[in-house]
């Protein structure tokens, strides 16, 4: 095999990928799914009842990720947090090569716009069923755009992929979303096209109502309109093949129903301009904008409706801007290589000696090729960075490393001080904590409240709320749920209050979490 350039960008392209994403990708959300996929191979059946919770015990739970649950259990098992980690890594290489497949233009222009995508959505890059959302999300994006923009027809694989996103997890609203949106602006554009038709040929041809509104029929008949919304149909009734039925298609808007979700969750907050990672965002956002506004190409409806609707759903709530990254991408690069093209026309100097990027071989300018030494050179710089990236990922794969990065995030130390030296009364835990201690303490100690904010309702998430910063009546709420032991962070107003209160004792304190037990 000849190690072209092509060939070596490409390596190293994706193997930056893995290496950006081969690191310890749990978080605090990520242990009360690994307790349930556990739960549901220990019992051989679905989770479909809260048993986690106190406050919402044996009640219905739209467990929507049960299946990635699953999955995730069984890779935990195999190879403990390493392992998710590197599964974590590959989902992510294999949804960025869609991604890179569906775009168009010059290779080097499309890597460029793969890494800004990348650092985009990698905020989201974690072990949960969610990073399987942004795969299904570029599979969905590459059979679409290769039928809106190349008329490759894969429409049909779209079915059995909603039927596999909707057990896998609650982000199959995104593929809906998708389908929707073209399916709009492409029946507007044969709308426009077939009405402007018809009037011409009304005037210059005098056609008769009949005959133009007969060919109007035959137009929308053939039209991609036609076809995406008759698999998007079809993906509609596929999804309601799932343990909890039809009910699940409401399942996304009950979700952004709750309230609190907005003034509580950083990640359904608009973004934060002021963090990086929003910059970043912006950046890809500001940058797609001015690719559409220099490119020669004329700005195609459905691609604006696309990127119009990812922008604003990104814009009112942060976990959407995966989505928008792996969704806008491949439109950045359609018009980003028109204007490059355009630029190049205009500035001749600009004009590289291989302007189509990794789609040829390049040559240095005045060197004879070496195609044989060219390989050699080529592969011996893949195997260097592969080496490179092998130490990354036996530094991730490592429980060290790994033990360390959860310390960071959960109440390590303080779980183990509870669970070796149980208290009477229930839990009222810290938000964040909630996951971690399902995962540490279960069945011994259910929890107040965790990151399942589709169980638990508004009321309940203020109660939690107000008791959290102390507010009032918060010894009562206490009092009224029976609790005799609080696991919150140390800083909290809540830790604070009761560390002055004589019914309370710090049994165990860290400068990230404490242990505090009603005194009987």
């Amino acid at each position: 095999m000849t190690f072209t350039p092509r060939r070596l960008a490409l390596s190293i392209l994706f193997l930056s990928l893995f290496a950006m994403a081969m690191k310890p990708s749990v978080d605090t959300d990520s242990f009360w799914h690994l307790r349930a996929g556990a739960w549901m191979l220990d019992n051989a059946r679905l989770l479909t009842l809260d048993l986690f919770s106190y406050t919402r015990l044996n009640q219905t739970w739209i467990n929507h990720s049960w299946l990635s649950q699953i999955f995730m259990a069984i890779i935990y098992r195999i190879g403990g947090y390493g392992g998710l980690n590197l599964a974590t890594a590959v989902v992510i290489v294999v949804a960025f090569v869609f991604v890179y497949r569906a775009g168009e233009g010059g290779g080097y222009l499309r890597a460029f716009i793969i890494i800004l995508a990348a650092t985009t959505s990698g905020v989201y890059w974690s072990a949960r069923p969610q990073i399987l959302s942004l795969l299904l999300t570029a599979i969905f994006v590459y059979i679409l755009y290769d039928y809106l923009w190349r008329d490759a027809n894969r429409l049909w694989l779209l079915p059995p992929l909603m039927l596999l996103w909707v057990n896998l997890h609650g982000g199959f609203a995104i593929g809906f979303i998708l389908l929707v949106v073209a399916f709009v602006g492409e029946l507007l554009r044969t709308s426009l096209r077939t009405s402007l038709r018809g009037a011409y040929f009304a005037t210059k041809q005098s056609q008769s109502v009949t005959e133009i509104a007969s060919q109007r029929t035959l137009a929308m008949t053939n039209s991609k309109a036609t076809w995406i919304g008759g698999y998007g149909l079809a993906c509609a009734v596929v999804a309601c093949l799932n343990p909890y039925g039809a009910q699940m298609l409401l399942y996304p808007f009950r979700t952004v129903s709750i309230g609190v979700l907005q003034n509580f969750i950083q990640e359904w907050q608009s973004p934060n301009f002021h963090q990086p990672e929003a910059q970043v965002f912006i950046v890809m956002l500001l940058a797609t904008v001015a690719a559409i506004g220099f490119s020669r190409r004329r700005l195609d409806l459905t691609d604006f409706l696309v990127f119009a609707v990812f922008s604003a759903l990104s814009l009112l709530a942060w976990r959407n801007v995966a989505a928008f990254a792996v969704v806008v991408a491949p439109i950045l690069m359609r018009y980003a290589n028109s204007a490059v093209e355009e630029l190049q026309e205009k500035y001749p100097k600009l004009k590289l000696q291989n302007p189509s990027g990794l789609t040829h071989s390049v040559s240095l300018r005045g060197a004879p090729r070496d195609p044989k030494g060219l390989t050699l050179i080529n592969g011996f710089i893949v195997i260097v960075i592969a080496f490179a990236v092998l130490l990354k990922m036996a530094d991730a794969m490592s429980a060290k490393t790994n033990d360390e990065a959860i310390a960071k995030l959960a109440p390590v130390k303080a779980a183990e001080y509870l669970k070796a030296n149980p208290v009477a009364g229930k839990m009222f835990n810290a938000y964040n904590f909630g996951g971690y201690l399902i995962w540490a303490l279960y069945p011994h100690q259910l929890v107040y409240v965790d990151g399942r904010t589709d169980l638990y309702d508004d009321e309940l998430l203020k109660e939690y709320l107000n008791t959290a910063l102390a507010g009032d009546g918060w010894e009562k709420t206490l009092t009224d749920r029976d609790v005799g032991v609080v696991l919150v962070e140390t800083a909290s107003p809540l830790a604070r209050a009761l560390a002055v209160s004589p019914s309370w004792n710090v049994r165990y304190q860290d400068s990230f979490a404490s242990v505090i037990v009603k005194n009987q």
